[in-house]
């Protein structure tokens, strides 16, 4: 009977666990959060509250954000949406030691040297905000409306590939996420499969 009772405990301590690092669930409340970006300037989604926010998934040695980046299409969108009043939060999730991993300064030559221009670069280095967020890939995308409820969970496209000649032919979501909040209509399509590198916590 003891034996039982203890695996029982250790499958609902098993469960409760994975249920704390659930995905993120589109029509919910998105994960609160607070973290430092690479200026030392501490944001957290309440702050936002009102603006549309754009959450993306980053790590600069992956080939699928450098297909989006190389061509151009992750500024695009980045230009677009923050000339409309959304945040663009960027977020690395790159543990120290794994791939991706950056500080500070790093990033901040990144972003100059590749032209982004996000709202702000979010350091996530223990991986609490991308594991609330149950983020996968690099990139994973997520658009927040302005009261904070989560809308879109997904891929940026819907051409899984790393090559950028495939960009002009794909769906963007992203961009049609934010183009039926505009509107104030109910996104279309509010949940995708994520495609990319894994994120390294």
């Amino acid at each position: 009977m003891k034996t039982l009772l203890a695996a029982a405990l250790t499958a609902s301590l098993a469960f409760a666990g994975m249920a704390a690092h659930a995905a993120a669930t589109v029509g919910q409340p998105a994960p609160a959060f607070t973290l430092t970006d690479t200026k030392g300037t501490a944001h957290s989604l309440a702050d936002f509250a009102g603006k549309t926010v754009v959450l993306e998934w980053f790590n600069h040695e992956c080939p699928f954000v450098k297909k989006h980046y190389g061509a151009g299409n992750m500024q695009k969108q980045q230009n677009a949406a923050t000339g409309s009043g959304v945040v663009w939060l960027v977020v690395n999730s790159s543990a120290a030691g794994k791939q991706g991993h950056v500080n500070a300064e790093q990033a901040n030559a990144i972003l100059a040297e590749w032209k982004a221009t996000p709202t702000a670069f979010l350091l996530d280095h223990d991986g609490t905000v991308g594991r609330a967020y149950g983020a996968k890939t690099t990139p994973h995308m997520y658009v927040i409306d302005g009261e904070g409820v989560l809308r879109y969970n997904g891929a940026i496209d819907s051409n899984p590939s790393a090559d950028p000649a495939d960009i002009p032919g794909a769906t963007q979501f992203v961009e049609a996420a934010l183009g039926d909040l505009a509107a104030n209509r109910p996104v279309a399509r509010g949940t995708t499969q994520p495609y990319g590198c894994s994120v390294k916590y």
